[in-house]
């Protein structure tokens, strides 16, 4: 199994790496060492594991902000010195919430409830019922869009609207005939408004319009790029996230 531990401290991951390598419960083939909560965003909009293991104060950040920038579906064993946030975490796939110290029995007990759960139940039908329930869409959807153009605001058809992007803490429409506004939203709040007939969230940063795809480019099973219309000013090169990749080109052919 292939093991991402999310933790700043060298010292806990080095424990945790020898209590695993130690124990014959999860058989692990791969460990990823995620050492911040930007390099956890980059590493899981493109790639995946089979548990986690995450530490809740990071250096820049809390990990449970990770959540707000990329879909885990992943099991979690929490590993933290607080014991505060026990409720919140198991909002997420958390099979354990380990306290620091934790002993090696502590981890066992853990790896046993994740086989056990692995092993009775199987989350790929949960996943696809709610990929259907985004693909259908909700019957409040926007077609229309409002943005200021200097001290006037200004309606934009989804037809006319070629994309969405995120940059920094902003997000932006893009027109058709390449008009960029700022858009009040937020990629994750807007993409659940939108026709999901015609618009598609290809990664963290990109919502993009079916229409405005003029070229795909498949450098590899895992790696897709697309090229739009308007081109990006920025971020102009657009790769479908590795996770989106199966149902984005389904998309793609409906």
């Amino acid at each position: 199994m292939k093991i991402a531990i999310i933790e700043d401290e060298l010292l806990a991951v080095n424990y945790l790496k020898d209590l695993l390598g130690k124990q014959s419960i999860v058989p692990v083939t791969e460990t990823v060492v995620l050492r911040s909560k930007k390099q956890a965003i980059n590493f899981f909009e493109n790639h995946s594991a089979d548990l986690i293991f995450m530490d809740i104060h990071l250096g820049d950040g809390m990990s449970l902000e990770i959540f707000e920038d990329v879909e885990l579906f992943t099991p979690i064993i929490f590993i933290t010195a607080f014991d505060e946030y026990a409720m919140r975490v198991f909002r997420h796939f958390t099979i354990d919430y380990l306290l620091k110290p934790f002993e090696e029995e502590d981890l066992h007990q853990a790896l046993q409830k994740f086989i056990s759960i692995r092993t009775n139940f199987d989350p790929e039908p949960v996943l696809q019922s709610m990929s259907s329930l985004r693909q259908a869409g909700s019957p409040e959807v926007m077609k229309r869009f409002m943005v200021r153009e200097g001290n006037k605001l200004k309606s934009i058809d989804e037809e006319n609207t070629a994309y969405f992007f995120a940059s920094g803490k902003y997000l932006f429409l893009t027109t058709m005939d390449n008009q960029t506004y700022i858009y009040d939203d937020t990629i994750k709040d807007v993409i659940h408004k939108l026709n999901p007939q015609l618009f598609f969230k290809i990664n963290r940063k990109f919502i993009i319009n079916k229409n405005a795809i003029v070229e795909i480019i498949k450098h590899s099973s895992q790696k897709v790029e697309l090229k739009l219309s308007p081109a990006p000013e920025i971020n102009s090169d657009v790769f479908i996230s590795k996770r989106q990749i199966t149902e984005c080109l389904n998309w793609l052919k409906s």
